[in-house]
């Protein structure tokens, strides 16, 4: 549900991956850099390895946990990008 007057922001936090935040919503990046997105639900990056900063891409997924010799795969159906989702008010994507 979007965030309404009659009821908090909810913030969801998982063990390993994301921030899950509900939507509409802008992220003041660290440099100043103002980011927005429209989605319901914005997944902003905890661990910096994705390549959409400070949108989460997944990239969290793929890395090698000691002792594993193969990076984790993708499960059954879940997407490889565009799980975050969102524009810079700067112009860029």
């Amino acid at each position: 549900m979007p965030n309404s007057p009659d009821r908090p922001t909810r913030v969801t936090l998982g063990a390993d991956g994301p921030l899950l935040v509900e939507g509409p919503v802008e992220v003041v990046g660290d440099d100043g850099t103002l980011y927005t997105s429209r989605r319901f639900t914005a997944a902003i990056c905890t661990c910096r390895r994705t390549r959409t900063y400070p949108w989460c891409d997944t990239s969290h997924r793929r890395r090698v946990k000691p002792g594993d010799r193969e990076p984790r795969e993708r499960g059954p159906g879940r997407p490889e990008k565009g799980a975050g989702g969102g524009d810079r008010t700067d112009g860029t994507a």
